[in-house]
């Protein structure tokens, strides 16, 4: 597991991201999707749910109803642990990122997961969205995965993504402030083959080994976060 600050150059504006890059090929990492409170619909700091579950790195995860006045705060789409369904995406286009007991990961159109869970092949699922880059390229398609939100569409935002390279490295990285273009140029630079929008705004946070380096702004739904088995 690696940290790094790095500095991206797209188009004429520079970018200063968070990087954390794990070796899935390693016999000691796990990953976990986990929920706040271990119950979907809770919120917790994610410095909380990493410290819980004994997390070297945690990000934060799938989108979530963050305005609701009401208490429960449920995440949107799919949400999969160790082989276990917590929370559905069947009707979301939205990518997903999926990871088997080997750790072999990829990031899935949201149109497939419903037949690649009945497979049940699938160990762990984050659903988040949108697609950010594939076979090496930048490739978006924001409005054919149901997105409508500005936020989403036009605007600079706080930024989460994942990616994983070609030799199985997973990319975690978060950004202060870039739209999902600027986001996509970015996760190709960093030497995805595949990537993934996370959560952003509030919500855009990255820990690691006991403190945040980035920190969200509002309590959690749900994280996806990076064990060492010592």
């Amino acid at each position: 597991i690696v940290h790094e600050s790095r500095t991206f150059q797209v188009g004429n504006k520079t970018f200063k991201a968070q990087i954390i890059t794990i070796n899935l090929m390693d016999p000691r990492v796990e990953l976990d999707v986990v929920a706040a409170g271990g119950k979907i619909g809770r919120t917790e700091e994610l410095s909380a749910m990493a410290e819980r579950h004994g997390a070297t790195v945690a990000i934060n995860g799938a989108f979530f109803d963050a305005y609701t006045e009401s208490e429960v705060k449920k995440p949107y789409g799919w949400l999969i642990n160790d082989g276990e369904v917590m929370s559905n995406g069947a009707y979301f286009k939205r990518a997903t990122f999926i990871y088997d007991r080997n750790l072999l990961a990829k990031v899935a159109d949201g149109a497939d997961m419903p037949e690649l869970v009945r497979a049940g092949s699938i160990d762990g699922a984050v659903q988040a969205g949108p697609l950010l880059v594939r076979g090496g390229k930048v490739e978006l398609n924001i409005e054919e995965e149901g997105f409508k939100d500005p936020k989403i569409l036009k605007n600079s935002g706080a930024r989460s993504a994942l990616g994983i390279t070609r030799d199985h490295r997973l990319i975690l990285l978060t950004v202060p402030s870039a739209t999902i273009p600027e986001l996509a140029e970015i996760m190709r630079l960093a030497g995805a083959r595949q990537a993934m929008n996370l959560d952003g705004g509030a919500s855009s946070g990255l820990y690691y080994d006991g403190k945040y380096i980035t920190k969200p702004g509002r309590l959690l739904s749900n994280a996806l976060i990076v064990k060492l088995a010592s």
